[in-house]
């Protein structure tokens, strides 16, 4: 029996990752001006990496309560499909508790944008692969 998921690897639960993540980069842009609106995030690779794990944690092994930064935001994520959302840590803390840089968030979603329009050309360029054995031309 052909399993599709295995054909595609990785690049099938990639796009589903990326989907997520520009849903809510999304969120956080059109909440750049709501009062106490914190931003969130995920870190993609250890969600990827999570879900390709079916089932094992991952853990990280840390020596100082420090280490667990990165990128301005804290990690540790279970083994499932949905990511766990982090509270993004703002560079420069407004006023009125919200927590959305603009310009960060733009760029984190332009990034995501292009990433997953690769992700996706590479999974149209498997599925036409594909279509050639099946239809043999």
């Amino acid at each position: 029996m052909f399993d599709l998921d295995a054909h595609l690897g990785v690049s099938a639960d990639a796009l589903k990752l990326r989907s997520k993540r520009a849903e809510l980069l999304a969120r956080n842009l059109a909440n750049a001006d709501t009062p106490g609106f914190q931003a969130r995030d995920f870190d993609f690779r250890r969600a990827l990496e999570s879900v390709r794990h079916e089932g094992g944690a991952v853990t990280l092994a840390t020596t100082r309560a420090g280490h667990l930064r990165n990128g301005g935001m804290q990690v540790g994520y279970p083994s499932t499909a949905d990511p766990e959302l982090l509270y993004r840590v703002p560079v420069a803390p407004s006023t009125d508790g919200n927590s959305v840089d603009v310009q960060l968030e733009q760029a984190a979603f332009a990034e995501n944008a292009v990433k997953y329009q690769v992700t996706l050309q590479f999974v149209n360029s498997k599925l036409r692969g594909l279509m050639t054995a099946i239809t043999g031309q």
